[in-house]
């Protein structure tokens, strides 16, 4: 039976990302990001947990990283579970888990603003109601179908 190996996450950069250009050509991106989670406990108090998640991103979107992502911004992560086992340099058999990503979407945060260094902000298209000339007569009035699609609550 196959298995499935994808994760999901939803988290702030825990600092800028550590991009490196290798002799092959190929670019890599590492960072951490922290996910939390809140819940009150037995005692009524609020509890906060965060998890941090070292993420790896190759290529176009190890190059992305490099340009556009700073500490603090929020950023979506699809990828999978990447474990790697080594020994070190006192013979200790060391393991690490990471997040090898394939997709990522940023999400805003802190250093939004293209002015400042950070990704452009989605814009929305213009109202074509505020840029007609205020003298035009109106438009007629949309047929019956028109008006049905108006109606929809999306």
């Amino acid at each position: 039976m196959a298995g499935v190996n994808k994760v999901i996450l939803i988290g702030n950069l825990g600092s800028d990302p550590e991009v490196r250009h290798l002799s092959n050509g190929s670019v890599v991106a590492n960072f951490n990001i922290a996910t939390s989670e809140s819940y009150t406990n037995k005692n009524g108090e609020k509890v906060t947990q965060t998890e941090w998640h070292r993420i790896e991103l190759w290529e176009g979107l190890a190059k992305v990283a490099e340009q556009y992502l700073k500490k603090g911004q929020s950023v979506y992560i699809e990828g999978k579970l990447k474990t790697e086992n080594w020994q070190d340099s006192d013979g200790n058999n060391r393991t690490t888990t990471r997040i090898r990503g394939n997709n990522m979407t940023m999400l805003g945060g802190r250093n939004t603003d293209p002015h400042e260094g950070g990704a452009p902000q989605q814009q929305s298209a213009p109202d074509p109601a505020a840029a007609a000339p205020k003298n035009e007569a109106p438009s007629p009035s949309p047929s019956s179908s028109e008006q049905e699609v108006d109606d929809l609550p999306f």
